[in-house]
């Protein structure tokens, strides 16, 4: 998904020559914290409240204010994750939309932007949710989808992140059924490090409690 199609036409941009006062009511009511700065139809930069509030006149026009314009912007064509990644990485409640010309052609509300991303990850399907530890060395897609298989389960969604110094790998799965008790258990048996789980609540504290006695059980 492109992050033009889920830009916004509806939030009010400013301009050079708004006061400090009026830019603080438009974020007021639009319930954000950032707004763009537009003159002509050329994207200027974005302001935040947080800068506003520090301004000792509310009075003095934006203009006056540069030297607190962030330049933070993405283009239409970028892929919407890349999106959510600038808006996280430099805290923003909007990102500007700009065109090759700089020009702005919306702008996106990172509300909006997570609400995707969680569609986009199958994260409002109904399932259960596995987090593995692994070597990363030791990581293979093949099998961790063969074993979700066998417990009739399809992966719906895989993310993987890296510790960069242990180079220990999490692998977050989401599978479509909630009753994953049997597929955890298989994860184990396997000898994968189940670090969380999350599915039908009841079977999580049983099938703990079973595997834990096993393990008692093999020691002695």
């Amino acid at each position: 998904m492109l992050t033009a199609k889920l830009q916004s036409q509806s939030l009010p941009y400013l301009h050079l020559h708004d006061k400090v006062h009026l830019a603080l009511q438009l974020m007021n009511e639009n319930h954000v914290t950032h707004l763009p700065i537009v003159e002509a139809g050329k994207y200027i930069g974005i302001i935040s409240e947080e800068d506003l509030l520090q301004s000792e006149n509310d009075h003095a026009e934006l203009g006056t204010l540069r030297q607190s314009f962030s330049s933070i912007s993405v283009k239409g064509d970028e892929h919407f994750l890349k999106a959510i990644r600038i808006a996280g990485e430099n805290a923003l409640s909007v990102l500007p939309v700009v065109d090759e010309e700089n020009e702005i052609t919306g702008v996106v509300i990172y509300s909006d932007l997570l609400k995707h991303a969680a569609e986009f990850m199958s994260l409002t399907e109904p399932g259960g949710v596995i987090v593995l530890e692994i070597e990363s060395k030791q990581y293979s897609f093949n099998e961790i989808s063969k074993l979700v298989e066998a417990n009739d389960a399809q992966i719906v969604q895989l993310n993987t992140t890296t510790n960069p110094q242990s180079g220990v790998m999490q692998v977050t799965i989401k599978v479509n059924k909630h009753d994953i008790s049997a597929l955890v258990a298989t994860f184990q048996r396997y000898e994968f490090e189940v670090i969380y789980f999350s599915g039908e609540e009841h079977f999580e504290n049983e099938l703990r409690n079973n595997y834990d006695n096993l393990m008692n059980y093999l020691n002695i």
